[in-house]
């Protein structure tokens, strides 16, 4: 049986399975799923060139099928697991749809707002708190980002 550690190294790799297509695709290499009753129903990867759509993150995407697969706007028994931690839009959909839970992998020292820059997903003056945990897979995550950035200069 997996411990905790396990179970979010797992479901973080299938976001930086969905990180590694949006890096192929030339987007900014951000992927997420999210995950109900040890299932993956939910899957995005950053599409905002694709789509010219500046809405188009990895988490809109995952949360969207997620709730499509659920036939529900809220995913209070669900973990986002995304690459990258979520800028304010994302974080502020983490609140509006309920998740229970997002794992993240690095911190987005520009506009993270999961605790680095901003505290969005725990603002206590919200109508809900999510849970937040970070640094699964971080190097990986890290060095992904960077060698995207690194070959656009």
């Amino acid at each position: 049986m997996f411990n905790g550690k396990n179970i979010h190294q797992n479901y973080m790799m299938q976001a930086f399975k969905q990180a590694e297509i949006a890096f192929e695709k030339k987007e900014v290499p951000v992927g997420a799923v999210v995950v109900h009753e040890n299932r993956i129903i939910g899957r995005g990867y950053n599409q905002v060139e694709m789509l010219q759509d500046s809405t188009a993150h990895a988490e809109m995407i995952a949360i969207s099928a997620a709730c499509s697969t659920l036939q529900n706007k809220y995913l209070d028994d669900c973990t986002l697991y995304v690459t990258l931690e979520p800028c304010p839009m994302c974080a502020g959909a983490l609140v509006w749809s309920k998740l229970k839970r997002v794992v993240f992998g690095t911190m987005d020292e520009k506009a993270g707002s999961c605790g680095s820059v901003f505290n969005i997903s725990s603002n206590k003056k919200l109508n809900h708190s999510v849970e937040v945990i970070q640094g699964v897979m971080e190097a990986d995550c890290k060095f992904l980002l960077k060698e995207f950035f690194r070959s656009k200069r």
